[in-house]
């Protein structure tokens, strides 16, 4: 069997080494247009952040390795440019100019997401630029290093800008932020997002929600983002307007696409061509709590996805059950997490939602370095299921959002997440959690 991957990163890598375990016998080759694979894309702001370090620390494993170590055939430099499910072949160019034609058994798509840019005057400019993979960071870093950069404007203000944020601002850099919504973080309850705002606000980063960017412009060697009612000069410009789905391959092959464009998927990660599979930021998913597709870029999907992948093409005939959004984030010394639904994707989603805001402590009453910790807890009155949770705080937000996430895989209702069995000892938390303490104030406004 010739198993046949697009995408080298990590649901790309994962199902690649995964299948060779399974299979050493079988054929497996990656394309990848980039010169990278297996790298640790989530670290890139911190890597920016220390100048000293270099940004090739991110990568996990050189493509010589796989190569050499598993016996997978890893052709960097070679872009996929179209796929012929009848024929089964994939036809592309390297990046010496060569066409290629590969013929496959089974095929992996894993092309992953792309930076959202929007076809405005200036966006195309030197000093405008956005992070998404391994040479983005490049790019970023060798500016800031080359350039006497003192002032950034960041078009976004989602998790990227937001880390972004603290790496600039680790290097000296004035950071104003800009986006057209007129809301912070519009799917986080006002009172966490406040926090936050807070800690950006300590931090000197500018805010300046509710402005339409029209374009960016040159005058006199410095930059300026340009909105109808106002002007941001910048020596540099960081475009974090979100990301998409790269399906474009999938869809000029008569593939069905999902939610926001990305490629439709079942349990099992097949396309609509039963020989043809998805997996990673390019691909759809089950959401847990409402049992509907759903497009939610993380790492631990696209990792785990590429082993189930590699299990199903090794006729192992192994599903996904979904996800339910968990993420993380830092700002600055603030942790940020969520898990679920918001409310506004509750009432979408047919629930009744309810919610409860507590602000309590990280650590017990009497226990020094307590600080406080904002978390949004909704349940759904009709059934009594917990639906999701929000948490702000210095510390014990990161992983304490992690009982969370397991209650909600698990369909709990608000009750029985209230009595689970949860650690106690002072340094760590008090002795009522404060995932339990919210948990009981969310319960009083159910009933």
């Amino acid at each position: 069997m010739e198993f046949l991957i697009i995408g080298g990163d990590a649901a790309g890598m994962s199902a690649a080494s995964r299948a060779k375990r399974n299979n050493p016998d079988m054929g497996v080759t990656v394309l990848e247009k980039s010169a990278d694979v297996s790298y640790s894309a989530c670290g890139m702001p911190y890597n920016i952040a220390d100048q000293d370090r270099p940004i090739d620390d991110l990568i996990v494993r050189q493509a010589d390795v796989f190569r050499e170590k598993q016996g997978i055939s890893v052709l960097t430099g070679h872009c996929a440019e179209s796929l012929d499910p009848a024929g089964r072949t994939v036809t592309g160019v390297s990046s010496d100019g060569k066409a290629f034609q590969l013929a496959y058994d089974k095929l992996l798509i894993a092309t992953g997401g792309s930076s959202v840019i929007p076809d405005l005057p200036g966006f195309d400019l030197p000093g405008a630029m956005a992070l998404k993979n391994l040479d983005d960071g490049r790019k970023i870093k060798a500016y800031l290093k080359t350039r006497n950069v003192k002032k950034a404007v960041i078009i976004g203000m989602g998790y990227i800008g937001l880390e972004m944020c603290e790496a600039l601002r680790a290097r000296s850099v004035e950071v104003d932020m800009v986006k057209p919504g007129p809301v912070l973080l519009p799917w986080m309850d006002p009172e966490l997002s406040d926090a936050v705002r807070e800690e950006l606000d300590s931090n000197a980063v500018r805010l300046h929600p509710g402005h339409q960017v029209e374009r960016i412009e040159t005058e006199d060697g410095v930059m300026k983002v340009k909105c109808p009612d106002v002007s941001f000069d910048a020596d540099m410009v960081l475009i974090a307007m979100g990301i998409k789905p790269n399906s474009e391959l999938a869809a000029g092959a008569g593939i069905n696409l999902s939610v926001g464009n990305a490629i439709a998927v079942d349990r099992k990660l097949e396309t609509s061509d039963e020989n043809i599979y998805a997996a990673g930021d390019c691909a759809d998913a089950y959401h847990l709590v409402t049992s509907e597709k759903t497009w939610i870029p993380l790492a631990l999907r696209a990792n785990r996805a590429g082993w189930a992948v590699a299990d199903n093409v090794c006729g192992k005939k192994v599903e996904l059950a979904g996800i339910v959004g968990t993420a993380v984030f830092k700002v600055f010394d603030l942790e940020v997490a969520r898990t679920g639904l918001t409310i506004k994707e509750a009432v979408k989603s047919g629930f009744d939602p309810e919610k409860a805001v507590i602000r309590t402590r990280s650590r017990a009453h009497a226990h020094s370095g307590s600080t406080p910790i904002r978390i949004q807890m909704i349940g759904d009155k009709k059934t009594g299921r917990l639906l999701g949770v929000q948490m702000v705080g210095r510390e014990g937000v990161a992983h304490r959002t992690n009982a969370a996430a397991v209650a909600l895989h698990n369909r709990m209702t608000v009750e029985d997440f209230s009595q689970t069995d949860l650690a106690y000892a002072p340094p760590f938390g008090p002795v009522w959690d404060p995932l339990l303490t919210a948990a009981n104030q969310l319960l009083k406004k159910m009933c």
